[in-house]
């Protein structure tokens, strides 16, 4: 049996950096951790049951990926974007979605739009019992699932680090708009039924410019979160 430095035990079938990268990263995706969160070493120590290297070690990875941004003397806090990058980042989509959902339209399989079709029914159930975070959820995931119709493993990247981005905007300039409304996807997926590539790219866009003319670019206070709630074990 190891200690820990706060004087926690912890075993040696822990759990390791990439369980640990992926309870935060959801945790952000959902706005569970909005944006400008402090991560305290210590209470992230307690809440995952272990030390203080791993705990570095994933939030490193997580720095990486733009998830955390690392600051000397002060420690690491979830990405807080700024009005100018959010500003960036709905370019960036308006400029490659458009194009993925032409794509997809044009290479989608029947099991695809199958696929697209049941992931849609997820996100209905999910808003209407009042589901936020599994909402939140599977809005992101429809578009990353868009660019996996279209085939184009670049894109799948990109899409993940732009919803990633797009969480931490909704979560800090979002005026009571979640990442995505379910009557837009559904618009969308219609156009894959009837095979309008081109509908569906401007559906996407207009999907695309109604989350961004939601947020109010201002500055935003962000409220502390107890991460042992978050994060620990029942």
């Amino acid at each position: 049996m190891v200690e820990l430095s706060s004087g926690a035990p912890f075993e040696a079938d822990e759990i390791d950096e990439s369980d640990i990268v992926e309870r935060i990263f959801e945790a952000v995706i959902e706005q569970r951790l909005p944006p400008g969160t402090k991560l305290s070493e210590s209470a992230l120590c307690d809440a995952f049951g272990v030390g203080r290297m791993r705990i570095r070690r994933s939030l490193l990875l997580l720095a990486s990926r733009e998830v955390v941004e690392l600051h000397a003397n002060r420690g690491a806090f979830v990405a807080s974007p700024t009005p100018e990058q959010a500003r960036e980042v709905f370019e960036a989509r308006l400029a490659l979605e458009p194009n993925i959902a032409r794509l997809a339209v044009h290479r989608a399989s029947e099991e695809d739009i199958s696929a697209l079709t049941r992931h849609l029914e997820m996100e209905y159930v999910a808003h209407k019992e009042r589901r936020r975070h599994d909402a939140i959820r599977l809005s992101g995931q429809f578009h990353t699932l868009m660019a996996q119709v279209a085939g184009n493993a670049i894109l799948i990247r990109t899409m993940k680090e732009l919803v990633t981005r797009t969480s931490l905007i909704i979560g800090l300039f979002g005026s009571g708009v979640s990442n995505c409304r379910d009557d837009d996807h559904a618009a969308i997926v219609g156009a894959f039924h009837t095979r309008d590539a081109e509908k569906a790219a401007w559906m996407m866009t207009l999907h695309l410019r109604h989350i961004q003319n939601h947020l109010e670019l201002g500055a935003k206070t962000t409220d502390s979160v107890d991460l042992m709630a978050l994060f620990g074990k029942a």
